[in-house]
């Protein structure tokens, strides 16, 4: 049983989006492959595909495709997002999502969503997983800069008013965690995402999670 009462540790807690609550991890890898076949490029290893998920999109495929030019970017570009959008009602929230957030948002926590996303992706996200009144605010990387700068953590801490030491950003990769590292907060990692949680450990999260029973259960002890 968790104490109700218990004193709020952090007043904002940040969530991202891809392989954090959305279980769109191996789809995205299956994506950034195709697009840069489809390109003239060399198809990236899973783990060089999944290692860019967070970055904005296309930092992300710049890094996926090394040898693809730089001219051919907006094409690369154009690919992936066709070949995402052939399958984006496939992807679903991680079992448990919905009953984590609104027993964060009963506790009295501010919620957030920082993504490397775009605002067109995102909100198409929220709309089909009738998430959007869960949320105070948001963040996408091509509304500002892309993680790991902390301006986008900066901003929602600013629009929310809520201080870094009261901040915790949640994320299944690096990028995430060093985000809130670079913009002062604490951070969680979660296992279950895009990356190895053996890569977590240079930005000393509170927590590693492997399941979101499991993330639910401490933050609502320890948040």
């Amino acid at each position: 049983m968790t104490d109700s009462n218990k004193p709020l540790r952090f007043d904002l807690i940040a969530f991202d989006w891809d392989g954090t609550l959305y279980d769109s991890t191996r789809l995205i890898v299956r994506c950034i492959q195709a697009a840069v076949i489809d390109v003239g490029g060399a198809k990236p290893s899973e783990n060089d595909a999944a290692w860019v998920i967070g970055l904005g999109l296309a930092e992300a495929l710049a890094r996926a495709a090394p040898d693809v030019p730089k001219e051919k970017y907006p094409e690369l570009g154009a690919r992936y997002r066709y070949h995402y959008l052939q399958h984006q009602d496939d992807i679903v929230l991680f079992d448990g999502v919905l009953q984590m957030l609104d027993a964060l948002r009963e506790r009295g926590h501010r919620l957030a969503v920082a993504t490397g996303k775009s605002r067109r992706g995102l909100n198409e996200a929220l709309k089909s997983v009738a998430l959007r009144d869960r949320f105070d605010a948001s963040r996408t990387a091509d509304e500002t800069f892309g993680k790991p700068h902390p301006r986008m953590l900066l901003e929602l801490m600013e629009e929310l008013d809520v201080p870094p030491e009261r901040t915790l950003m949640i994320g299944d990769t690096t990028h995430d965690l060093q985000l809130a590292q670079n913009a002062g907060c604490a951070s969680v990692g979660v296992s279950y995402g895009a990356h190895e949680p053996e890569s977590f450990d240079e930005f000393k999260p509170l927590h590693v999670a492997h399941s979101v029973a499991g993330l639910q259960a401490w933050l609502l002890e320890n948040a």
